[in-house]
This record gives C-alpha cells, sequence and structure tokens, in this order.
C-alpha cells in the first residue's frame, strides 16, 4: 500500500508541469483494498449505535446476590480478612503497626496544636479515624490520621470562629478551647458527610480535577504555612490571631519583631525537674485526661458558617489520601476503589467528629514508614490504632510536663518531606512549563491567600489553562511519508511530502466553541490562499457582471421600444397612397414579424448560451486558482463535537467549494459520527462519502476525482 519506490519517475515527475505529475502520480497512488468511505464502512461492519446502558436499573435492584456484593463492596474486611496469610504477613504488620504508632503518638500531639486544640484530641484523632479505615479501606499501606496539611485548615477555621481573646485583655483559655473543640470537631462531621455523600453517587473521579503538580505545589504551600505557624512555639511568642489573605505575611512580620522576647526551651524530664512551666513561663502540654470521650452530636447552628471550609477540606484530604493510595498500588499491584476510599475516608471523620476528633487524612511520612517497615496490610493500621488507645486510658499523664517547643519541633522535622517538593521548579522546567507554572500559581496563591482561596485559586487557573491549551493547539499539513500509507506533519518530517492537488490538514485538540474560530483561520492560513479575500473578489466581479448584463437588458429594451415607435411613425397611410401599395405594405410588415422568425431567433440564442463558457469560474473570471483541487481533514483528534463545531465545519465546505476546492473528512471516531448525525450535519450537499476511513483512503478518492490545476502554484495578494 503507497507510492512505487523508483527514483527515476519521481526525478522526471519535478521536470513535467503540475498537471502532468499529478496524473503520474494518480498512477502509481493505490491500495490493496476498496476505498471505504463511512457508508461503505457501515455496510461493511454493519455499524449500528451501541445500546445505552442505564446504570440506575442495576443501582435499584434487589436480590440476595446484590444485597451479598454491596456488602463486600462496602466493607472490604470481609473479602480480604479471611484470606489473610497469617504465617507471612502477622509479623510484618505488627513491626510495622507499632512504629507507625511511636510516630502517631507525637505527631498527633503536635498537630492537634496545629489545629488550635488540645493535644489529647490529636490522640482521639489518631484513634477513632484509624480503626474506622481499618474496617472500610482498600488500601493496604496509607496511615490515616493526623496530618499537617489538613491540621493548618482546620487551626485556620477554628482560630477564625473561636479567636484567641474573647476580648481586648483577657483569655478565658477553658471556654476557648470548648468553643474550638466544638467547630473541629462538627467540621469534622461535614467534612465526612461531604464524603460518604460524595463516595456513594461515585464522585470519586473530582479529585482529577486536582492534578499532581497543583496537589505538590498547594502541599509545599501548606508546609510553609504549618511552619510559620509554629514558630510562636518553637521561640514560645504570644502572637496576635490572623486569618484570611496574606495572614501568612502578617504573622512573619510579627514573629521578626518579637523574636527578642523569645525563651530556651529543654525536654520533658528537664522541664519537668526545673518546674520551667512556673519558672520560665514555659507551654507545656498539660493535663492529658485518661479514659475515652463519650460521644458528642455536632452544633447544627455551626453548618452555615462551615460548609465552604468543610468540602474544601473534604477535597483535599481526599485528594492527599488517593494520591499516596494509588501510588502505594501500582507499586504492590492490586487495586484501589476511589469511590470506596472516599467511603471510607468519609465514615473516619464522620464516626471521629461525634467521638470529637478534627478531620483527618492521611500521613505521607507514616504511610512510607508503614510501607518500608514491612507492613503489607491495615492489620498495621488496626495495631497502631490499639497502641495509642492504650497511650489515651493509661500512659496519657506521663507527657504532662513536655514542653510546647518539642511538638512544634516535631512538627517542624516532619515538614521535611514536603518542603523538598521545592525541587519540583526545576524538574518541571526542563519537563513541562505548563505545569511548572500550575505548581507556582498554586503555591503563590496559597501562600498569600491562605489554604482554603488558594486552593480555588489554584483549580479555577488549572482548568483555564486546559481551556487556553485547547484554543491553541498545534495545527499541521500533512504529507505522505514514502512508500507508506502514513502522514506526518512536513514541517517536522523533512521525507514527508504533499500529495499533489491535496491538502490535509489536522488539528492536534478537538474542535469545540472556544477553539473553533481559530482552526478556521489557522487552515485557511496553512492552505496558502486567502480564501475570504478570493471569494470576496470572486462575488464582486460576478455582481460587476450582473450589473453589465443588466444594463445590457436595458439598452436592448431601450433600442426594441425606439425600433418599434419609429416603425409606427414610418407606416403612416397617406390618403393619396393607392390600395395596392397599402397592401403590399402590410404583407412585407406581417413576412418581417412572422411567428416562425420569432421561434428560430429564440433557438438559436439558446443554443450559443449553450455553447458559451461558464462565466462564474475563477478562471473564467480572471482570479487565480489555488494550486489544489481538493482539502481533507484529518477529524482523528475529534472527541466529542458541539453545534459550533458543526457550524464551523459547514462554513468551511461552503467557503472552500466557492474557490472549486472540493472538502473531504477522514478518521471520524463512531461517536463523533453519531453526534454528526444527530446535530443534522448530513444532507444533500455534504453526505457520508464525504467522510471516509482514513486520510490514506480519502487521498486515493480525491486523487480519482481530481479538477485541472495550474501548472505553477499561485498566490493571492490582497488588493
Amino acid at each position: 500500500m503507497g507510492l512505487a519506490d523508483a527514483s527515476g519517475p519521481r526525478d522526471m515527475q519535478a521536470l513535467l508541469p503540475a498537471t502532468r505529475a499529478m496524473e503520474l502520480r494518480k498512477q502509481d497512488y493505490h491500495m490493496e483494498r476498496p476505498l471505504l468511505n463511512q457508508e461503505h464502512l457501515e455496510e461493511l461492519g454493519h455499524w449500528g449505535s451501541a445500546p445505552r446502558t442505564r446504570q440506575w436499573r442495576t443501582w435499584l435492584q434487589c436480590s440476595r446476590a446484590r444485597a451479598h456484593a454491596l456488602l463486600l463492596q462496602r466493607l472490604p474486611i470481609l473479602v480480604w480478612l479471611p484470606r489473610y496469610p497469617v504465617r507471612d504477613w502477622l509479623l510484618g504488620d505488627l513491626l510495622s503497626g507499632l512504629s507507625v504508632a511511636i510516630m502517631q503518638l507525637p505527631q498527633g500531639l503536635a498537630y492537634a496544636l496545629l489545629a488550635g486544640l488540645p493535644p489529647v484530641f490529636g490522640l482521639y484523632s489518631s484513634f477513632y479515624p484509624v480503626f474506622i479505615y481499618f474496617l472500610f479501606g482498600t488500601s493496604r499501606h496509607i496511615s490515616v490520621g493526623t496530618f499537617a496539611v489538613m491540621s493548618v485548615m482546620v487551626g485556620s477555621v477554628t482560630e477564625s470562629l473561636a479567636p484567641q481573646a474573647l476580648n481586648d485583655s483577657t483569655i478565658n483559655e477553658t471556654a476557648r478551647d470548648a468553643a474550638r473543640v466544638q467547630v473541629a470537631s462538627t467540621l469534622s462531621v461535614l467534612v465526612g458527610l461531604f464524603q460518604v455523600g460524595l463516595g456513594l453517587v461515585h464522585f470519586g473521579f473530582v479529585v482529577t480535577y486536582l492534578s499532581e503538580p497543583l496537589v505538590r505545589g498547594y502541599t509545599t504551600a501548606a508546609a510553609v504555612q504549618v511552619f510559620v505557624s509554629q514558630l510562636k512555639y518553637v521561640f514560645e511568642l504570644h502572637l496576635s490571631s490572623h486569618s484570611g489573605p496574606l495572614s501568612l505575611i502578617y504573622t512573619v512580620l510579627e514573629v521578626c519583631w518579637k523574636l527578642p522576647d523569645s525563651k530556651l526551651i529543654g525536654a520533658t524530664s528537664i522541664s519537668y525537674g526545673m518546674d520551667l512551666k512556673h519558672r520560665f513561663k514555659v507551654s507545656v502540654v498539660g493535663n492529658i485526661p485518661t479514659g475515652l470521650v463519650s460521644p458528642v452530636a455536632p452544633n447544627a447552628q455551626l453548618f452555615s458558617k462551615l460548609m465552604g471550609s468543610a468540602f474544601t477540606i473534604a477535597l483535599v484530604g481526599f485528594a492527599i489520601a488517593i494520591s499516596l493510595g494509588k501510588i502505594f498500588a501500582l507499586r504492590h499491584s492490586y487495586r484501589v476503589d476511589s469511590n470506596q476510599e472516599l467511603v471510607a475516608l468519609g465514615l473516619s471523620n464522620l464516626i471521629g467528629g461525634i467521638f470529637r476528633c478534627f478531620p483527618v487524612s492521611c500521613s505521607m511520612s507514616r504511610s512510607l514508614v508503614q510501607e518500608s517497615t514491612g507492613g503489607n496490610s491495615q492489620v498495621a493500621g488496626a495495631v497502631s490504632s490499639f497502641f495509642i488507645l492504650l497511650i489515651i486510658v493509661k500512659l496519657g499523664e506521663l507527657f504532662h510536663d513536655l514542653p510546647k517547643a518539642v511538638l512544634a519541633a516535631i512538627v517542624i522535622v516532619n515538614l521535611k518531606g514536603m518542603l523538598r517538593q521545592l525541587s519540583d521548579i526545576c524538574s518541571l522546567w526542563k519537563a513541562n512549563r505548563a505545569d511548572l507554572l500550575i505548581w507556582l500559581v498554586t503555591f503563590i496563591a496559597t501562600i498569600l491567600l491562605n489554604l482554603d482561596l488558594g486552593l480555588v485559586a489554584a483549580v479555577i487557573f488549572s482548568l483555564l489553562l486546559v481551556v487556553v491549551r485547547t484554543q491553541r493547539p498545534h495545527y499541521s499539513i500533512l504529507g505522505q511519508v514514502p512508500d507508506t500509507d502514513i502522514y506526518r506533519d512536513v514541517a517536522e518530517y523533512s521525507e514527508a511530502k504533499e500529495v499533489p492537488g491535496v491538502k490535509v490538514f489536522r488539528s492536534s485538540a478537538t474542535v469545540y466553541f472556544a477553539n473553533a474560530e481559530f482552526y478556521s483561520d489557522a487552515l485557511k492560513q496553512r492552505c496558502g490562499v486567502d480564501v475570504d479575500l478570493l471569494i470576496s473578489q470572486k462575488k464582486k466581479l460576478l455582481k460587476k457582471q450582473e450589473q453589465l448584463k443588466l444594463k445590457q437588458l436595458q439598452k436592448e429594451k431601450k433600442l426594441q421600444k425606439q425600433a418599434t415607435s419609429s416603425k409606427d411613425t414610418s407606416v403612416s397611410i397617406n390618403v393619396n397612397t393607392s390600395l395596392e401599395d397599402m397592401s403590399n405594405n402590410v404583407e412585407d410588415c406581417k413576412v418581417m414579424v412572422s411567428p416562425g422568425d420569432k421561434m428560430e431567433d429564440a433557438t438559436a440564442s439558446g443554443q450559443e448560451d449553450s455553447k458559451a463558457p461558464d462565466v462564474s469560474t475563477l478562471k473564467a473570471l480572471g482570479l487565480p486558482q489555488p494550486d489544489f483541487h481538493s482539502l481533507i481533514l484529518d477529524l482523528s483528534a475529534l472527541s466529542f463535537v458541539d453545534t459550533v463545531c458543526l457550524k464551523s465545519l459547514k462554513n468551511i465546505f461552503r467557503d472552500f467549494r466557492e474557490i472549486e476546492v472540493e472538502v473531504y473528512m477522514a478518521a471520524c471516531h463512531s461517536p463523533v459520527v453519531s453526534q454528526l448525525e444527530a446535530g443534522h450535519f448530513f444532507d444533500a450537499s455534504v453526505t457520508k462519502k464525504h467522510l471516509f476511513a482514513s486520510v490514506h483512503d480519502a487521498v486515493t478518492f480525491a486523487l480519482q476525482h481530481p479538477r485541472p490545476v495550474p501548472d505553477s502554484p499561485v498566490s493571492v495578494t490582497r488588493l
């Protein structure tokens, strides 16, 4: 399939006129199968629109098998726990669970401070959600619990709704902490409701709008936010509460201003032995009550104030969890169900909120430890949660005199993994600068606008960037790679040559309302012919011809009238004229205007008109003709069509036919063909015979049905 491989004929073709070269090319251009346009392809393949499946009908079906499958889907532990290989996995999971618990303990205390809550609530958030995820989760390696990014987002909400000082001079710590705990637990319930609801309606795909550069830029900026928020504990400073846009900048400036007032710090034993709390006013963890707390209903009056923040935190928490979950699943060859993960994480937050926990996600550092220390399943998570339960019930009082500065140091040390993501700037600069732009915009917006508004701005920017990139795709004229049926961009492949008399045009993106006009403009530009100017000149000349014909007809009618009036005046009867002369004159007049003569004149004029050349062609009008007779639109990149795309394609057919170029389409996918039919694109002027299975089919057909082209290419310039 392709062109004959002979250098002699090719050299000869270069010396011949374009018309003759096209004839030789046509003879060499052949296919080893019949040409297939859309009509032939549908007939050959028995094409029919795919039956539409109504998924909601299967959701409403009720049977024993359906109920059993639904139970196993929503409670995955019933699937994997009976098959758990105790001998192979149990030891690794025990060691992994203990290692994670050792990390989870100080992180839970520290991240509670980050959320603006008493440290003990970090322990609660390290127990309840972890055990719930053990029952409902599908990832075997992620470590659910407190996480720095989630904690700092919760902290921004608690500080805004329950500020540091209730008035200008006094701080009622007990009332403040109680108010913040109520806000955080209610927020956790709302986050859980959002996540469970989205998971049940199979809305897990929403996280795909948070691209990897966006998530990494966001978590890096959040790490900077966390680092700055811990400076007041490290240096034992009393700072004002800042929230909203530019709050990070204000906090940094205040830290720098009050840095001379910072205090030295020590570890737990030094703090206890030297009584640092009372002698040097060093903040310590304080009382950690033993035992579990009773469940408390959320405050429904706060729902309206927390709705926006809850939705943002729900998306961010799920995005972090599913990203890590898919990384580990790919590494260990198992599958993670994104919708069930959304439900599992939602139930962890929902039930945790009832037990006074704040919203959680999964920790990157703990997840890596859980995997690297031999963890094979969520049994490791269950072990860590039971270890935390032991701390809550019996050993919590050991951490009473732990300075908060130590917890702040633990938080800062755990940020090193996220802060290392600053190296993404160098790697993305080399790999993909559009992704680098998303990363930088996300990072800067999150730093300046805070975590909630920064995420919204980042998502909007990334979606706008997608639209802009599809507005300006790569347009190309395709040529045939020698001796193949493959067509590539002639600007990129030096051996790809255009087929004489045929232009093949391709866009790298689908055509829709945002880029349809750019598509048409690029097509006309790449073809080398000013189509609009040529059509305008043609219309002007045709209009001028019509005006000349109209003037000529008017002149002929005027002459006829003058001739008729002169005959009437010349045939005046004189009284002295003899009767014989009058009769002779009348007979002569009848002979001159006989009906037979009129018919003969009309027939003769009709024959002359039929033999006259078509004066509406470009050549007859004296206008330059394009150096190609056929245009082929490669539509393989189209994934859908809208009404604007349909109108643009119709206009392309109309405009190029005006300049005597036939238009064909090629390589349309079946869903696109169905959408073309639904949009009533095909009619008497454009049928499925103009749509071919491949570019090669369309080129072959165009060469078999050519229009004579000029011997040399012509260019159309503006007047």
